[in-house]
């Protein structure tokens, strides 16, 4: 087993791997868009929670052990079959039948052990990250009890069930950091590999445009839709890219468990925002384009979005906004006060986006996000390429 060195880069299998994961996503959207309530808004964040421990989990063993050659790669063919059931049944883990959750449990639980084996084995050689997991390994496995009793009992005792697992999961890596740390052994690879996470998941929001039309005819109010989708889609990269190369050069800079618990805070734990808010925003852009594409085009123009569909596309772009500003304060210790602003004006656009027509909601979003996009980069451009990363250069041999 190959273990990596500081300028491995991505494989091309590890982006292979992120195709399963994508539509695990697109999955998510579906269920959320065919039972659009707050409750359903809360039962995909649990779901998406264990897809994204799901990813995480094998972008850090990536991390440590080349993930194209060897056992590595065997395992890690070997787990896609079960995240790709899992993304299958996603629809139907809510309902009564307890087949579907059973199915979703039963492969998680596959993905998670087949995970800490690999893990075990590119960690030999290694007495810190064998503790880490020794002790990742005793929180984590408790977390599997309440997953497998919510999927049995099913009912109301299946959402509070996983959600604690949820958290226990998050806890046990949260403390494996903690006590021991996760050696980060290439910083490149880690920003490469969360930087496409994030593309893939806007790409998320660009196939709900297709979803929302289906096969029907293309309409003015529908291409309207498209065009305005893209560009709301472009900002939000826009705005992760200004803010990533800064975040990558102070990763780099920065040595040792101050390195790995950068790692582990900024891109492991902030970047779910930036993948949660995605998700909102597809299922939002998904109820503005389905009635232009479905129905009288120019009388659904002027249909207002309801609540639960305005609050996932404004309340995801505000969540998004929430994870830069996190991503941004836990790397380079530098944000702005427009970049603080941002999330809350996105949220006080609410309102407004649930009483316009919801093609001119997606509109005053868009117009939102440009000006925000401009902002940025006159602030960056008047202030100097990414001045704060600078500021976080240190003595490498210095802690």
């Amino acid at each position: 087993m190959e273990t990596t060195k500081e300028m491995h880069r991505t494989t091309r299998y590890e982006i292979f791997f992120d195709l399963v994961f994508v539509f695990a996503l697109t999955r998510i959207t579906a269920y959320m868009a065919g039972h659009a309530s707050p409750l359903t808004l809360l039962k995909g964040l649990v779901v998406l929670l264990l897809l994204w421990i799901s990813w995480l989990i094998y972008a850090w063993l990536g991390n440590q052990a080349r993930a194209d050659i060897g056992l590595i790669r065997a395992g890690t063919t070997a787990v896609m079959g079960p995240i790709f059931l899992i993304a299958v049944v996603i629809p139907n883990v809510w309902e009564p039948s307890p087949g579907p959750r059973l199915i979703l449990v039963l492969s998680y639980l596959v993905v998670r052990v087949v995970h800490l084996a690999l893990y075990r084995r590119a960690a030999e050689g290694d007495r810190r990250l064998h503790r880490t997991l020794r002790i990742y390994t005793a929180i984590t496995a408790l977390s599997w009890i309440p997953l497998v009793l919510g999927a049995v009992l099913g009912g109301e005792a299946q959402l509070p069930l996983w959600t604690a697992a949820v958290a226990v999961d998050f806890a046990g890596g949260l403390i494996a950091s903690t006590l021991s740390g996760w050696p980060l052994r290439s910083s490149e690879h880690f920003t490469e590999r969360h930087a496409l996470v994030v593309i893939i998941a806007l790409g998320e929001t660009l196939i709900s445009v297709g979803t929302g039309i289906g096969s029907e005819m293309i309409n003015g109010p529908a291409l309207l839709a498209t065009v305005l989708t893209l560009v709301v889609t472009v900002s939000l990269f826009r705005l992760y890219m200004l803010n990533s190369v800064a975040a990558g050069e102070a990763l780099m800079t920065e040595q040792g468990p101050r390195r790995d618990r950068l790692a582990a805070n900024a891109y492991s734990g902030g970047h779910f925002a930036l993948i949660a808010g995605t998700i909102y925003l597809a299922l939002g852009v998904h109820a503005v384009i389905a009635p232009l594409a479905h129905h009288e085009p120019w009388a659904a123009a002027g249909s207002r979005l309801p609540w639960t569909s305005a609050a996932a596309m404004f309340g995801g772009v505000a969540l998004y906004l929430a994870g830069e500003v996190l991503f941004r304060g836990l790397s380079v210790r530098s944000v702005t006060p427009a970049q603080l602003l941002a999330p809350a004006v996105a949220l006080a656009l609410l309102p407004a986006g649930r009483y316009l027509p919801g093609l001119v909601a997606l509109g005053l979003l868009a117009a939102f996000l440009v000006v925000l996009v401009g902002y940025e980069r006159g602030f960056g451009a008047g202030r100097g390429a990414n001045p704060p990363a600078a500021s976080t250069r240190r003595d490498p041999g210095k802690r």
